[in-house]
Order: C-alpha cells, then sequence, then structure tokens
C-alpha cells in the first residue's frame, strides 16, 4: 500500500491549515488509534492517526468515533500533556514516514513548553509516540526493550529509526538521481526503489512504466534519460501538483497514490481526489466496509460457490451421458439384426456375424453377444438398452435445462453478494437461499425487511425509480410494486438489478430513461464497464414463469440503450 513518504509530505502540506489550533479533545477509540479534534477561528477538524499494521495513516477526518467507557491510559497521560495546548508544526525527517506533531502550552509553572507527538510508518513497526519539550520519551503505543535495536519505553531519549541513506527528491537533481539509478543496475523499479527516499514500489513502477511503457526494464537495455520526465511529474506533485488516485478492483478499493497511475491498463477502474485526507477517509473507509461484508458473508459466499460447482459438476455428466444417447439407434439395429437372423446365432456364441440391411453396401457387421443369454433374449437386451437409452435422452434435456436455470439463478445470486451495500443486505441473501432450500435457517435468525431496504431514486419528471438489491427484491418491485404501465429495466443477458419507473403509462423523457438505464448498469456485473447494454420495456411485457425461482423473469417486445454505468 502507498502511504510512503511522498504522500505523507502532501498530507503534511494540508495539516498546515490546521496551524495554529487548539486542542478542544483527545480519545482513542482504539489501542492502536488517537483522535485529536482541533479548532480554531476559521478551522475545526478532527485529525485521526493510526498505528495499525496495514492501515497506518495520518489525515483529517469526517468520521464518528465510539468511544470506549474508560479511556486508556496512554489516552488519559495524551490528556494531561496536551490538554489546552496549541498545534503549532507538523514536520517530517525528509522524506521519511516518520512526522513530529509539535504543540505548544504551558506547565504546572507557567512556563511555555513544547511537548510532540511523533507518528511512525515504518512497514509493520507502525507507532504513536507521545514526547516531552526535550524529546525524552513519556509512553508509546508499541513499547520495544532493551534487546531491540532502537528502544522505545518511557524515560528513553527518543531517536529516529536509522536513516536509509536514499535521496530525497526534493533537493536532488533529476541527473543526480538517474545517475545513482544507473549505479544500482538490475531492473529500473528496484533500482529507483533503493535511490529514492520516500517512494513506495507502486510509484517506482509508475515512474519505470512511464518512461518506457513497460515494466521490469533492464537498466542496461535502455535510456535512462527517460526518466527525466516521470521524475520531474513527481517532483511537481510533491510541489502542489498531485493528482491523488485510487485503484478498485471489482468495486473494492486495492491501492492510492498521490500520481495518476497508468501500469494497469484498463484492469483496475479509477478515481480522482484532490484533497490527501479525503482520498485516505474514503480508501480506508471502503477497504475496511469491504474487507467486513466479507467477512460477515463469507459462509455465503463458500456455500453458493460450492452448489455452484455441484451444479455445473452435475450438468458436466449429464451433457456426457446425453451424448452417448446420440447412438442409441445402433443398439435397436443389432436388436433387429440379431432377432432377423436367429437361425444363424447358437447359445454360448460370443459374437455373430450377420449382413446389416439397414446399410445401403450390405456390409457385414459383427454384434457381440452374452453367452450366457439365448439367441432371443440378447436380441431382447439390445432392444431393452435402446429403450432405456430412448428414455434418458428424454429425460437427461429436461435434467440439463433444469441444471442451466440452477446455475443462471446461483451466478445471479452470486452477483447480488458482490453488489452488498451493508449486513442487511446479506442477511437478505440468506434469507432468499432458506427460502429456496438451498440454506438452513439459524436459529433465532434476524428477519430483514427486504422492501424497507430497497433502493429508491426521483427522476426530473417526479416518477419515482426502484432499484432492487436481491432476487426477492427484484420479484417484489416487478410483481408486486409495478402496475402494467409502468417501465422495466435490466442489463441485457448480464446478471443484475431489476429497475422500474413509476411513471403509470406517462411520457418518459430521454433524460430519465437513461437515468434508470444507468442505475441499472451500475447494479449488475457489468458496473466496471463502459458502454452496458440495457433492455427496457413496459411492464405488462415482463412475466414470471410458474415456478421459476426468485429473481428469474422473461420479457418481449423490448428495446435497448448502451450506457455507461451512473457515478454518485
Amino acid at each position: 500500500m502507498a502511504f510512503d513518504g511522498a504522500f505523507l509530505h502532501n498530507v503534511l502540506n494540508e495539516l498546515q491549515y490546521a496551524v495554529p489550533a487548539h486542542i478542544e479533545k483527545i480519545y482513542q477509540p482504539l489501542k492502536d488509534e488517537l483522535v485529536i479534534h482541533l479548532k480554531k477561528r476559521d478551522f475545526s477538524g478532527k485529525l485521526h492517526i493510526v498505528a495499525r499494521n496495514g492501515a497506518g495513516r495520518l489525515g483529517f477526518t469526517n468520521a464518528d468515533f465510539e468511544n470506549p467507557p474508560t479511556p486508556p491510559m496512554f489516552c488519559m497521560l495524551a490528556r494531561k500533556i496536551f490538554s489546552s495546548a496549541r498545534f503549532i508544526s507538523a514536520e517530517q525527517n525528509g522524506l521519511e514516514r516518520v512526522v513530529e506533531l509539535k504543540f505548544q502550552s504551558l506547565n504546572e509553572m507557567g512556563d511555555v513548553i513544547t511537548p510532540k507527538i511523533v507518528c511512525e510508518f515504518i512497514g509493520g513497526a507502525n507507532n504513536i509516540i507521545l514526547c516531552d519539550e526535550n524529546g525524552k520519551i513519556l509512553d508509546a503505543i508499541i513499547r520495544s526493550d532493551i534487546t531491540a535495536n532502537r528502544i522505545v519505553m518511557p524515560g528513553v531519549k527518543y531517536t529516529y529509526p536509522l536513516s536509509t541513506g536514499k535521496l530525497n527528491l526534493l533537493d536532488t537533481s533529476t541527473k543526480d538521481i538517474i545517475s545513482a539509478v544507473r549505479e544500482k543496475g538490475g531492473k529500473v523499479s528496484r533500482a529507483l526503489l533503493d535511490t529514492l527516499e520516500g517512494f513506495s514500489p507502486l510509484v517506482c513502477r509508475e515512474i519505470e512504466y512511464s518512461a518506457f511503457l513497460q515494466l521490469d526494464v533492464d537498466i542496461e537495455s535502455v535510456d535512462l534519460n527517460l526518466l527525466s520526465a516521470p521524475i520531474e511529474k513527481c517532483r511537481s506533485a510533491l510541489s502542489g501538483n498531485p493528482q491523488y488516485t485510487i485503484l478498485y478492483e471489482n468495486g473494492a478499493p486495492k491501492d492510492f497514490s498521490f500520481i495518476d497511475i497508468e501500469q494497469y491498463g484498463n484492469i483496475y477502474e479509477k478515481k480522482y481526489f484532490s484533497d490527501a485526507c479525503e482520498m485516505l477517509e474514503t480508501f480506508f473507509t471502503e477497504r475496511d466496509k469491504s474487507a467486513r461484508l466479507k467477512k460477515q458473508g463469507g459462509d455465503i459466499f463458500r456455500s453458493v460457490n460450492n452448489l455452484l460447482s455441484r451444479a455445473k459438476r452435475r450438468k458436466a455428466l449429464r451433457v456426457k451421458d446425453l451424448e452417448a444417447t446420440k447412438n442409441r439407434e445402433d443398439l435397436r439395429i443389432k436388436g433387429e439384426l440379431i432377432k432377423a437372423n436367429i437361425h444363424l446365432v447358437n447359445a454360448g456364441d460370443r459374437y455373430c456375424e450377420v449382413q446389416n440391411f439397414y446399410d445401403e453396401n450390405l456390409g457385414m457387421m459383427r454384434i457381440s453377444l452374452d453367452p450366457a443369454l439365448s439367441p432371443a433374449g440378447n436380441a431382447a437386451k439390445y432392444f431393452k438398452e435402446y429403450k432405456k437409452s430412448c428414455a434418458a435422452n428424454a429425460n437427461l434435456g429436461e435434467l440439463i435445462k433444469n441444471d442451466d436455470k440452477e446455475i443462471d439463478y446461483l451466478d445471479s445470486v452470486l452477483e447480488s453478494l458482490e453488489r452488498a451495500r451493508g449486513a442487511s443486505d446479506i442477511e437478505g441473501i440468506r434469507q432468499e437461499l432458506v427460502s429456496e432450500g438451498y440454506l438452513k435457517e439459524k436459529r433465532n435468525a434476524r428477519k430483514v425487511n427486504h422492501f424497507r431496504e430497497i433502493e429508491q431514486h426521483v427522476s426530473s419528471e417526479g416518477y419515482n425509480i426502484f432499484v432492487g438489491h436481491n432476487n426477492i427484491q427484484n420479484d417484489y418491485i416487478t410483481t408486486k410494486l409495478a402496475d402494467k404501465n409502468d417501465m422495466w429495466l435490466h442489463t441485457k443477458s448480464i446478471h443484475g438489478s431489476h429497475v422500474i419507473i413509476k411513471n403509470g403509462g406517462g411520457e418518459i423523457s430521454e433524460e430519465t430513461l437513461l437515468f434508470a438505464a444507468r442505475l441499472a448498469a451500475r447494479n449488475s456485473r457489468a458496473k466496471n464497464s463502459s458502454n452496458v447494454p440495457v433492455d427496457y420495456t413496459p411492464i405488462r411485457y415482463v412475466k414470471k414463469p410458474a415456478g421459476s425461482k426468485a429473481g428469474m423473469v422473461i420479457y418481449t417486445t423490448n428495446k435497448t440503450v448502451f450506457v455507461t454505468p451512473w457515478e454518485e
């Protein structure tokens, strides 16, 4: 993850808005987080410091936090030191991932003191350290003992982590950086990573890609002067012209940076921000939500995937059996030939060779026999196998159609799980699977009102637009909520939500139709695509076949529009 020293540099630029501000509140919602409420005449904000591995960060936040009933000892000490203090500066050691937040206050004697909070975001060693005006450690979120390379304990003077000895882009010329990269040798991105202070692997790969339009480039095989432009682009981004970018994979945040990322092509969706703190809050809020939903729905994902795999295997076996029935006429012909030549067949024979009068050339056919059966018994055996094969052919075709319907339904459930907005959506899908007989109902399970959670919008003409988020909701808005003259929309041949425009037969503007179509595209498996086909037709042409699974309908007299999924 790219919360590197370079990104931190841009965050500190935004923290300057709060200088000088007074501390109003300090609280510690979790053991590895600290929230400082700052306020001055033209500014009020919450500074959020997180020392959690994999989520370390610093920035302003608008989130609300639930605090423990009893403040932790670390929080109590922070309040004692910094309550009523004034925030005077945020300083970074070069482009390293270490920040000193300096404050000004009065001690018991009335003397001015400058205590500080040191924030370290160094890989798996994130920390929040409280220091007095002389740099002595008062406490830390994570303490280290005397066996560690660097002691972080109360009473010890704070020392910076060992310097990496890398070059700071802000005070080093591009020419010198390229020379240092050349001396490193090997792959360009790796050499950049070993040369530039505070730059993540993601940014180093992006510099390499911008210069050579490919990755994993050997230094000896290219003109390193082509690195000049992307390096200067990074310098510009650190000097006031960043382009904060979040990369999304299947709707979930994957990574972020302070420059645009082009190395992945169209693999990931991108969203841009003008504010570093806003981007950080968006990234971690969405990532935590995505992880939480994945955990809450993990058992359903596993169950549906197992059911889907089982249905596909069952279908494959039936298709194989159906293929075998294609030669069923051969069984009938063999029975007829044995019957016609029964006088030539002796009991105990293992085969017989007879003239095939079904062949236009009247060629000879060799027929295997069961020596334990009489000639008539062998003929009857072939006729029995023929009838059995005919029955199997008729039944397997219908069974395969049912398998296709089940696979399609289970695939639609997976698509609904991927679009789940919260715990209520997950629980609604669980209840749907219970009602369809795929899962057993949990004891004391919380009942979900599926219909209270239906997404609703209002068009520019005042028409209500409803969007289903699972198959039960889709059935409800299509078969219960909608009138026969309302407009129905769904992505063409792509799993997704049913969308209803409650127009009652009134004229629908192109703007409203396209808006509803974009909603349908966003709430489908094609949400990360462009030019998505969406079918629309009056609801009177939409039918739900008797006995069909939840969410399954057929429709006619439809038209198609191509749209880009809607973004809020």
